[in-house]
This record gives structure tokens, C-alpha cells and sequence, in this order.
């Protein structure tokens, strides 16, 4: 973004909060920290509109995820780069300083409040659908309501799972969660087009029960013990929401809390 970009923006965003930090993980993938609103309070999972000014001087927003914990002092955003996407054509090209559009208003279903209490706790997500489980996998409430955290990701490529495989190896050595993080979370990543250590879509894997006998987890999913989140496409989503529901889950709400939600606002490959 040109310096003279840059100033015109920092005059004229509303709800602006200043980029800290960008890293570029492949030529398809990027994540970005920014300021924290003061008065911006969330839980794990939640997400809040976020984008820049458009050609015409008008807020171009998507919802995002936020991936950073509730308890961080700065916010963490994981994002695909589109080359025709409206927004993150844009986006992917923010540099430190630079200002973005946040609206301080999160909201969002892959909350703990919409889960029944159980025992153990499925993340299930595809691509850059890792953000809220990114999230929640760093707050404490995950470990202390949970026996066992197991978090699946796929991507096509082993390099679109450096994300999640750096986020997790740096679990341990955190000073809030580490030891709570021992001998609770499972981390289960996959490919579907690189050969890699284990390969195979979420739904492949629990369908044909590669993914218990993997981790030594006893499966198939049960109503009485098992809850999910879901975050992906929508066909990956609806693929899901079958399989889960003829387990015997039902899919809940922040009002009607079940045994699985999904996320709804995820933002795709059109952004």
C-alpha cells in the first residue's frame, strides 16, 4: 500500500485499528495481528467485520474469525488471498502501520455457550476455517470443560498447514496454557493433494474411523460424550452436519445449546 494511501486512509477509516505485524505463510495464505479496540470484548470463536475503503471511499467488510485468544491484547486474523477478490485483493498487501476497518461487534456460534457440557471437543476445519479453532485452542476455558481437544485440519498442501502445525507446536511452551494443553489436545492435520504423513478429507477420516484408531480414541462419535465445531466451505459443512447428526448429534445455538455448532459467516474464496 503507498504511503500515500496509507495517510489518506488514516484520515478518513472509521472504527480504524493500526496493523502490527503480517506474515505471508504460502502465495495463498497470510495472517496479520492488529490493535485491539479498548472497549472490544469476545469469546473464543466469535468473529467481527473487518476490511478497508473501497475505490469510491465506502467500508468494503467480510466477516473474519478472530484467531487470536479473548485474554490477547492484540487481535489475530487468518486470511486466503483472492487475486480478483473484492477485498483481499487489497488486503493481503497491508504492511505494518498501515490502518484497517473493525467493527468492535463480535458475534458468532462456535462459542463454548452453545455447546452442551461433554467430554470431549472436536474442532473440524479446512483451510483458512482453522481461525476460530486457532482461538479457542489458546483459551483456557477449552481445558478446563474438556478431557480431550482434538483439532482436524485439512488443506491441499503441507505447507497450508504451517499455521495450525506452528500454532500447536507453540502451545507447550505457553505460560498460560502449556500444561493444560499436555496430554489433552490432539492434533490431527491432513492433506488431499500432497503426499504428507496422513492425508485424507475430515470427512474420510471420521466416516471411515482412520482418525480414532490414529489417535487411540474411541469412536465413532457419541452423543452423551463427543462435541464439535465446524468451520469450513459450505459443501464441507453440510458434509459434516450429516455425518455428525447420524452420530445422534444435534446441531445447536448460543439459545439452544446441543451437542455440535457450525459457523456460518465464513468467508470463502469469493473475498
Amino acid at each position: 500500500m503507498s504511503e500515500t494511501a496509507t495517510n489518506v486512509q488514516k484520515k478518513t477509516l472509521p472504527d480504524a485499528q493500526t496493523v502490527l505485524s503480517v506474515r505471508h505463510w504460502t502465495d495463498t495464505l497470510f495472517s496479520f495481528r492488529c490493535s485491539r479496540p479498548q472497549s472490544l470484548r469476545f469469546r473464543s470463536g466469535e468473529f467481527v467485520m473487518l476490511g478497508l475503503l473501497d475505490e469510491r471511499g465506502k467500508p468494503l467488510l467480510r466477516a473474519y474469525s478472530i484467531a487470536s485468544p479473548n485474554w490477547d491484547d492484540e487481535l489475530e486474523f487468518y486470511s486466503i488471498k483472492v487475486p480478483d477478490g473484492p477485498l483481499t485483493s487489497r488486503l493481503q498487501h497491508i504492511q505494518p502501520g498501515d490502518e484497517i476497518i473493525l467493527r468492535p461487534k463480535p458475534v458468532g456460534t462456535l462459542v463454548h455457550d452453545a455447546l452442551l457440557p461433554g467430554k470431549r471437543l472436536w474442532f473440524l476445519s479446512t483451510g483458512t476455517g482453522i481461525a476460530p479453532f486457532a482461538s479457542l485452542v489458546r483459551d483456557p476455558e477449552t481445558y478446563e470443560k474438556y478431557e480431550q481437544v482434538i483439532l482436524m485440519h485439512t488443506c491441499r498442501t503441507r505447507a497450508e498447514l504451517d499455521y495450525g502445525r506452528e500454532l500447536v507446536e507453540g502451545l507447550r511452551e505457553d505460560p498460560l496454557i502449556g500444561e493444560m494443553v499436555e496430554g489433552k489436545l490432539h492434533y490431527y492435520p491432513t492433506t488431499t493433494r500432497e503426499a504428507s504423513e496422513r492425508m485424507g478429507r475430515v470427512t474420510d477420516n471420521l466416516t471411515s474411523g482412520k482418525v480414532f484408531a490414529d489417535l487411540g480414541l474411541e469412536g465413532p462419535m457419541d452423543p452423551a460424550r463427543d462435541r464439535a465445531m465446524v468451520c469450513g466451505s459450505l459443501a464441507f459443512n453440510l458434509d459434516v452436519k450429516a455425518i455428525l447428526e447420524g452420530w445422534g448429534l444435534r446441531e445447536g445455538a448460543n439459545s439452544d445449546p446441543a451437542e455440535y455448532v457450525v459457523e456460518k459467516a465464513f468467508v470463502g474464496e469469493g473475498i
